[in-house]
């Protein structure tokens, strides 16, 4: 819940300044995962980021793809797969064997 709180401060402080920013959210997980369905992640246009999706594997990722999401306006879904031993973003000994679903939208 405060994680919850902490975001939507963050969001209300840069809509006072004019800035936009891209929200991350865990759509879906399947098997061993660090974060679960509702785990929320703000990330403004510079790249500052409030909150978490993950331990810390996914977020660089993720701050990727909102550039691209701020870019184009077009929100994103992107699963990551950790169940394939060949996975280069999980296969560092990380501790999850599962499916994450992140739903990546700009937000207003």
């Amino acid at each position: 819940m405060r994680e919850t709180l902490t975001i939507l401060e963050k969001l209300e402080e840069l809509k006072k300044n004019g800035e936009k920013a891209v929200l991350a959210t865990v759509v879906r997980t399947s098997g061993s995962t660090y974060r679960k369905e509702g785990a929320k992640l703000l990330i403004s246009e510079t790249g500052e980021m409030v909150g978490s999706i993950s331990a810390g594997c996914l977020e660089n990722d993720v701050r990727e793809i909102a550039r691209e999401v701020l870019k184009s306006g077009e929100p994103r879904l992107l699963r990551y797969d950790n169940t394939a031993a060949e996975d280069i973003i999980w296969g560092l000994g990380l501790g999850c064997n599962g499916v994450v679903e992140v739903f990546v939208e700009a937000v207003k």
